[in-house]
């Protein structure tokens, strides 16, 4: 039985073990690790301390379907609609430039849905709070090093974190990885915001006009969005919340400061925007560092093959482009790089 690590649990990762799973069954035994508490990734939806308010998407907050995407990824869409993961998107999103063509979806669930369903179906072992540091090349096996000090040994090694973090690996990355194939990686560029949510108590009403709005005069605040009228969850007794996601420019500009000391300033300029918002019973500030891709990895559709014996493979958005549709392009493309090689 072949023995497979793919490390992130975001929509790759989680896609890639569902995937490998279908195809090959109990001929292989798959791991996933996350050095995050949960799956999600950049798909994550954050929940309060207690069950009085609605989850919030930090991440993602929509899914977009171009009619190529709807068509060629339609098993994929239809599989989350009939799981009832994704719902149409029917509420007013102010400032979404819409195409009449493309089909916007929403998860009445939070985004994390999305991956742990994938999961779920994949069989795999999870290990959250594992952080990979270092991949060592034992003959037809790598070792993979975590931070906890331990190590497994695997016969493929799948990488979807993002890029700058797969270049900081320890061990014989470096030495595998070819001139061009570094120069690829190093081309990568992400961009990076900051997201906060606001959690309300029960008793509040958010009465905007619209679920979610994309704003344009603001050097801080890019987008807003009211949950639970986004998802169209509205369940009696559980309060709202409230997604903030600030502009790239912003983020870029106070990357290197500490979430809580940009998370008043956010707060400040939504107070500008939405005054007389009531007090949020609890408050949670996200940094996205590698938020979505800007420059994808060139000439690589869907994954880089660093090694072919033992196999190690790079996938995720930098090696297509970043949406949901990226990550399933991905996905697949690392596939079919494992069951040729498994």
């Amino acid at each position: 039985m072949s023995r497979v690590l793919i490390v992130g649990a975001g929509l790759t990762g989680s896609l890639c073990a569902c995937l490998l799973r279908r195809e090959l069954q109990n001929k292989v035994h798959i791991e996933v690790w996350d050095k995050a508490r949960g799956s999600g990734g950049r798909m994550s939806t954050s929940r309060p301390p207690d069950a009085s308010s609605h989850p919030a998407d930090l991440g993602a907050q929509y899914i977009t379907a171009t009619p190529f995407y709807a068509q060629s990824h339609r098993s994929f869409y239809t599989e989350l609609l009939n799981a009832g993961i994704l719902k149409p998107l029917d509420c007013l999103i102010e400032g979404l430039q819409h195409k009449a063509d493309n089909r916007n979806y929403i998860t009445p669930l939070g985004m994390s849905s999305v991956v742990k369903h994938f999961l779920s179906q994949s069989g795999a072992n999870l290990c959250f709070d594992c952080h990979v540091t270092g991949l060592y090349r034992r003959g037809a096996s790598w070792e993979v090093q975590r931070k906890q000090g331990d190590s497994k040994t695997f016969d493929a090694v799948v990488l979807t974190m993002p890029v700058p973090q797969i270049l900081q690996l320890q061990g014989d990355l470096g030495n595998v990885l070819s001139v061009q194939q570094r120069s690829h990686l190093d081309t990568v560029v992400y961009s990076s915001r900051f997201a906060v949510a606001l959690f309300f108590s029960p008793d509040v009403v958010l009465n905007f006009p619209w679920a979610a709005r994309y704003v344009s005069d603001n050097q801080c605040i890019r987008y807003i969005a009211v949950e639970p009228r986004k998802s169209n969850t509205d369940a009696p007794g559980v309060g709202p919340s409230l997604v903030v996601h600030t502009s790239v420019p912003f983020g870029v500009e106070h990357l290197e400061q500490e979430k809580d000391a940009i998370q008043p300033i956010i707060l400040q300029e939504l107070h500008k925007l939405l005054p007389g918002l009531p007090q949020p019973i609890s408050i949670k500030c996200q940094k996205w560092r590698y938020s979505q891709v800007q420059t994808s990895v060139p000439d690589c559709p869907g994954h880089m093959t660093v090694l072919e014996r033992p196999l190690l493979v790079c996938g995720g958005d930098a090696f297509s482009h970043s949406n949901f549709d990226g990550c399933v392009e991905s996905a697949l493309s690392v596939l079919r790089v494992l069951t040729a090689s498994l």
